[in-house]
């Protein structure tokens, strides 16, 4: 067994060591870019960064050039190249950070090795002082926009590249060495923090974002929903209506044929079964409702229940007004419940939102249409914190669209706000009102 678990180690750890090349190539030897990203402030400050990194590279350029000139003693064309290769690098690390990472760990290894041919004695190699610099500003733009894991990769690639020019140049000199890697570790990791920081918070406002749909989905939903069962009384009425008739229909024809009798027994029975379908399905509405249990019987309210719905909010302390234009006359059962709760809703957001305020509730009754329009004034003071949840405009909206009429509310110009729905609302013939009487 022993001998098995070697045989099936050995695999699993030469599949890990080819491994780390392929990580490292699909890590690092990448030329993908990736804008610096700007900060979210005014527009004069978004590009600060920017302009900072602009400052520095200038300067890295001015001051390596005249390191590698007076103190590695090379010759100043080759000294402004390899100066140059790292403030440039520096610059494109703001757009492209692996490529240009690349460029400085190439640059530091080229004025190691450049001093060491020019030098006779020992220096700190591998890193100048304003190249220490540089490679660090650079790995801090790298850890500020890859994973931690490629970050520590580069690290890694750095320290190691350095201690393979201390060992083949600098001839024992560890004090350099010890300085750069304790400075690329700050960068690294206070780069590699600030863009974890970045991170969580984009997801926090994604996630924010998510939430906030899911919220208003599941409001629309309880809306709809609130709205079926209301109008399932409605619709069970006509049907209920509609199996009586069909059922009294053949005692008030003297010797009915049997193609009579047998046509009304069928419409009786289609009716009962849509009756019986809709309370199946007002039971699955109900059942995630506590409170519907207890006005399941209750008749729906229409707007000949106006006066008492205005009496109940003036008891309350807000001061309205009603006005009707028109001729009044009946509406479907649809209509008038829906034109009611659109009163309903209006007021009770004047009442939250508009303490002290004066309401005017205008009715305009046209040959087929309604017109309402609920409006009221500034309020006297800052609204209180409403505990509602928020539902009303929607709800106004879903009864609008569901009998195709139109709504728009808004802001009046003297501060208050103005509800104003639109219903189709065809006048109906006594026959139509006959049939809500069995």
């Amino acid at each position: 067994m022993i001998t098995g678990g070697v045989k099936g180690g050995e695999p699993r750890w030469r599949a890990a060591l080819l491994a780390v090349p392929r990580t490292l190539r699909d890590d690092l030897w990448t030329a993908a870019a990736d804008p610096l990203p700007r900060l979210s402030r005014p527009r004069l400050l978004a590009r600060l960064p920017h302009a900072v990194i602009g400052v520095l590279a200038y300067a890295t350029a001015i001051l390596t050039t005249d390191f590698l000139t007076h103190t590695y003693r090379l010759v100043p064309g080759l000294a402004l190249l390899l100066a140059l290769c790292q403030s440039g690098a520096l610059l494109a690390a703001m757009f492209r950070p692996v490529p240009a990472w690349w460029v400085s760990t190439a640059a530091m290894v080229g004025a190691a090795f450049a001093a060491q041919r020019s030098l006779p004695w020992e220096v700190g190699f591998p890193w100048t002082e304003p190249g220490m610099l540089a490679q660090a500003a650079t790995a801090f733009l790298l850890a500020l926009r890859v994973r931690p894991r490629v970050a520590a990769e580069a690290l890694g690639v750095n320290v190691l590249a350095g201690l393979v020019c201390l060992m083949f140049l600098g001839r024992g000199q560890h004090e350099n060495l010890t300085q750069a890697v304790s400075l690329l570790i700050i960068a690294t990791v206070l780069g590699a923090a600030l863009r974890g920081r970045r991170v969580a918070r984009t997801q926090l406002v994604a996630q924010e974002e998510l939430t906030a749909e899911e919220r208003a989905r599941r409001t629309l939903l309880e809306e709809r929903n609130r709205i079926a069962r209301e109008l399932h009384d409605v619709v069970a009425h006509h049907m209920s209506v509609i199996s009586i008739q069909a059922q009294v229909a053949p005692h008030l024809v003297e010797h009915p044929t049997d193609e009579l009798t047998e046509n009304l027994a069928g419409i009786r029975q289609n009716a009962v079964d849509a009756l019986t379908e809709l309370r199946r399905v007002l039971g699955v509405l109900r059942s995630e409702d506590p409170s519907a249990e207890g006005v399941r019987h209750a008749p729906q309210p229409t707007l000949s229940r106006l006066e008492e719905l205005i009496a109940n909010v003036t008891a309350a302390g807000l001061t309205v007004t009603t006005e009707t234009t028109g001729e009044p006359h009946a509406l479907s059962p649809g209509a008038e419940l829906s034109a009611f709760r659109i009163v309903q809703e209006a007021l009770s957001n004047a009442m939250r939102h508009a303490p002290g305020a004066t309401v005017r509730v205008q009715l305009g009754y046209g040959p087929d249409d309604l017109t309402l329009r609920v409006t009221n004034t500034a309020p006297d003071g800052p609204a209180p914190p409403s505990p509602g949840s928020g539902h009303g405009l929607l709800g106004m909206r879903e009864r609008t669209a569901m009998l195709g009429g139109e709504l728009a509310a808004g802001r009046t110009p003297d501060g208050g706000y103005e509800v104003t729905a639109l219903l189709p609302a065809p006048a109906r013939t006594p026959a139509d009102a006959g049939e809500d009487t069995p």
